[in-house]
């Protein structure tokens, strides 16, 4: 049996990609640069926000200075707005409750800056008690290394045969594996299901609930 769930949070606890579009849109005009779908965000994010600009930046532009440009933006409109089209998946405030109730602990591991993390979980899922809530963090190695897993393993006392760790990306299940802890991807996120299936993970959930069979 699991006695700890840590969840990915972007494209696994909480559909965010529209704010995150409209953000970095809203950064990329600011400083003259052209804008994307939003669609074609789903494959910009998940390795933190430097990556996800220097993927949204032109060819010949993704300079560490343009980055910076564009991040100085994007943090003064993300913080602003980051609730505004964010919404969690259908089932996950029913799953997480319900986890809770069983005394099962949960905590959340993301690549999204510590203090959006943060905001984002206490405004979204303010009755859930988690053990540990961690985003990316300076002097900190974002996912997929196990840094974050491993801190947060450490903190709740449990043993990593006894975690779960949840997400949606190749990203997250490379994360799992550098972690050896248990992995499930979810395929209602940002990426495709062959995408994790390329790291066999030790089970896929289809919907929020599915992931009670698995602890």
């Amino acid at each position: 049996m699991k006695k700890l769930v840590i969840f990915d949070l972007d494209g696994t606890l909480l559909n965010t990609i529209a704010d995150l579009a409209h953000s970095t849109n809203h950064a990329l005009r600011q400083n003259g640069f052209p804008t994307h779908d939003v669609k074609e965000y789903n494959f910009f994010v998940g390795n933190g926000i430097n990556k996800l600009f220097e993927r949204a930046l032109p060819e010949g532009e993704k300079t560490a200075e343009n980055i910076l440009k564009v991040r100085e933006e994007f943090l003064k409109h993300y913080d602003l707005h980051n609730t505004d089209r964010s919404v969690p998946y259908p089932g996950v405030p029913e799953l997480l409750a319900l986890l809770q109730e069983r005394g099962i602990k949960l905590a959340v591991a993301s690549n999204k800056y510590q203090a959006a993390t943060r905001k984002l979980i206490a405004h979204f899922f303010p009755s859930i008690q988690f053990t540990e809530v961690l985003g990316q963090r300076e002097g900190v190695k974002a996912k997929p290394d196990p840094s974050i897993v491993n801190e947060i393993v450490e903190r709740a006392s449990i043993s990593k045969e006894s975690t779960l760790y949840v997400g949606d990306s190749d990203v997250d299940m490379q994360t799992a594996i550098n972690s050896e802890v248990t992995s499930c991807g979810v395929t209602w996120g940002f990426r495709p299901r062959t995408e994790l299936e390329k790291y066999a993970p030790d089970h896929i959930a289809e919907k929020a609930e599915d992931i009670l069979k698995f602890i």
